[in-house]
């Protein structure tokens, strides 16, 4: 979205019929901060890019370099200079780096980075403080310290985390804030949420990791991770106090532990609008790609068979959607439309004798008598159940063999494969095998990206070349948060997630072309989110949860109406306003005038 300097030529371009809307992203942003302080402000800094207009009204004269540049001369020189660091920590410390300089130039230039190795060595790393670091040992400042970030109207999105099972890389204590804003910063690239809307928070409890605790540069509690009672009542606090201190903010669990992500989800998603990622949007994403692969396979999501591979937090989650998914398909009970799903695990089937399982595996476990006599291991039951749906989330490597595979295909058209363990190295199975044992018929997604697969299979054995969709989270998140947000919604529920994953599968480039990936890419996630935000909000009103009263109900009205409100990383014009004379939130902007009493 291009901006002029004049707002009423914006205005008149764009046609937006929305733009006098309290998150709009049109028009000038009035600021009441001059000179160095100006510069030296991330949220308005503008660099080499400000107008000859702006340096003369803001005392930048002498300040800057002669010749004025645009945003995306600023973004060439910026990557070359990214392209030059020597590693993966060094360009995540540059784009740090550059984010506390300039926010608009950090996020038009973000697009992947890897942010593991930085959270790792975060107290090493270390600078500026940036987000809320909550104590547990010191419950009573929760509140106070929360509220430090604005007025009730100044925070739509917080993200959370204890920092306990971050992907890959397990326990990182207070280092998990990292993960917060790295969530936050998709928010903002994927999901056009405000960047200083946002607030990324981390719940100190102690930590695990022995080196962590060893290590004398460690800024987090110096103490193993605190459980039970205490722990609940910690967050307990922080969602009392997030509630009453920004009542329209929506809450994003992260990277919580096993033992409580799904626990505090179902806790609070009565109660308030909140998600997590781990448990919700692996399951709206792998339930996109199998509505996708359902509609080229010509079949309903009443009559499929599933059988998940690893049953942990991913793979109860994805078997909740798809279960929640047939039920409102076929028109009957959750637990009817779970005797069509199949949980295996480490010691096989689970079974109403498996050992300790948890309550959510509990509602898949099948009856251990009509299973007494049978084997339960991964091929015994694709021989059984002959699935049209075979989800891996083991992290068991080359579990899906060819004899597996095989067998699959012997009893379904187009089998839906989805092997989404990571990292790669632990996938059940690569894509260019799964279509050279299936004659080029699988329909296969995967957790990390691969490249195209070339095979005879097209008539007459010509050789085609066939896409592999990633079930990447970020084409799903990102719009269930944006409609959330937008519509005020007071909480997330399953008919809104369904509806999140049936505008994902609506892009997948398959539905036209079967050798197309299933899932759009991240190369268009912003139109996907705009699509997944239009089905979210509109299934909220039908579930009566919309809290903002000036929702369209047209659907071309809604997507310009979402559209408006999408911040995007463009350099908008800056009014100057004096402290004394301007009004707070221009536009909906948090920080907007900067502090007056820093204007010189």
């Amino acid at each position: 979205m291009s901006h002029s300097q004049n707002p009423q030529d914006e205005q008149a371009q764009n046609g937006s019929k929305f733009s006098h809307l309290p998150l709009s992203t049109s028009g000038p942003l009035e600021c009441a901060l001059k000179g160095t302080v100006l510069l030296n402000h991330p949220y308005f800094n503008k660099g080499s890019a400000f107008t000859k207009e702006e340096r003369r009204d803001f005392a930048l004269h002498g300040l800057l370099p002669p010749h004025i540049q645009s945003l995306e001369q600023q973004v060439q020189r910026a990557y070359e200079q990214y392209c030059s660091q020597p590693n993966d920590l060094a360009k995540n410390t540059f784009m740090t780096s550059m984010k506390e300089q300039n926010e608009v130039l950090f996020y038009r230039c973000s697009l992947h980075t890897k942010e593991g190795e930085a959270i790792q060595n975060y107290s090493r790393l270390f600078r500026r403080p940036e987000g809320v670091f909550l104590n547990i040992n010191d419950m009573d400042s929760v509140k106070r310290d929360l509220a430090q970030w604005g007025k009730p109207e100044d925070i739509d999105y917080i993200v959370v985390t204890d920092g306990e099972e971050i992907l890959g890389i397990g326990d990182q204590g207070c280092g998990g804030i990292l993960i917060s804003i790295a969530k936050l910063v998709l928010m903002t690239i994927c999901g056009g949420i405000h960047p200083n809307r946002v607030l990324p928070v981390v719940l100190d409890c102690g930590t695990n990791n022995e080196e962590l605790l060893k290590d004398d540069l460690y800024l987090g509690l110096r103490q193993k991770r605190v459980r039970g009672e205490k722990y609940d009542e910690f967050v307990e606090t922080f969602v009392k106090a997030a509630r009453e201190l920004y009542p329209r903010a929506y809450i994003h669990f992260e990277d919580f532990g096993l033992d409580n992500a799904r626990r505090l989800l179902e806790r609070y998603r009565p109660q308030i609008p909140c998600f997590n990622d781990d448990v919700q949007g692996t399951g709206c994403v792998t339930l996109a790609a199998i509505m996708a692969g359902l509609h080229i396979s010509k079949q309903k999501l009443s009559d499929i068979r599933m059988v998940v591979f690893g049953a942990g937090t991913a793979g109860v989650g994805i078997a909740d959607h798809v279960r929640d998914a047939i039920a409102a398909d076929a028109d009957i009970s959750p637990e009817e439309a779970g005797k069509q799903i199949w949980l295996i695990d480490k010691p096989g089937l689970l079974t109403t004798k498996s050992e300790s399982l948890s309550d959510a595996q509990k509602k898949y476990a099948k009856s251990h008598d009509d299973w007494a006599d049978k084997k339960t291991d991964l091929l015994a039951m694709i021989k059984e159940v002959k699935p049209h749906i075979l989800v891996g989330t083991s992290t068991k490597p080359k579990s899906f063999t060819e004899e597996v595979v095989r067998e699959m295909a012997k009893h379904v058209e187009r089998p839906i494969i989805l092997p989404l363990s990571n990292p790669t190295k632990l996938h059940e199975a690569v894509p260019e095998d799964l279509l050279n044992w299936t004659d080029g018929k699988a329909l296969v997604a995967t957790g990390s990206p691969f490249d195209p697969v070339k095979g005879p299979w097209g008539n007459d054995g010509k050789e085609i070349e066939i896409e592999v969709a990633e079930c990447n989270n970020s084409v799903v998140f990102p719009g269930i948060g944006l409609g959330s947000v937008l519509s005020r919604a007071n909480r997330v529920t399953d008919k809104m997630l369904m509806a999140a994953s049936k505008g994902v599968a609506e892009m997948g480039p398959a539905l036209k072309d079967d050798t197309a990936p299933l899932l759009p890419g991240v190369d268009v996630v912003r139109d996907v989110s705009v699509r997944v935000a239009r089905r979210v909000i509109l299934a909220a009103m039908e579930e009566g949860v919309v809290e903002e009263e000036d929702v369209p109900t047209k659907e071309e009205d809604l997507d310009e109406w979402i559209r408006e409100q999408m911040w995007d990383p463009v350099y908008r014009p800056l009014k100057y306003v004096e402290g004394n004379k301007a009004s707070r939130g221009a536009k909906g902007d948090l920080r907007v005038l900067g502090n007056p009493n820093d204007v010189e």
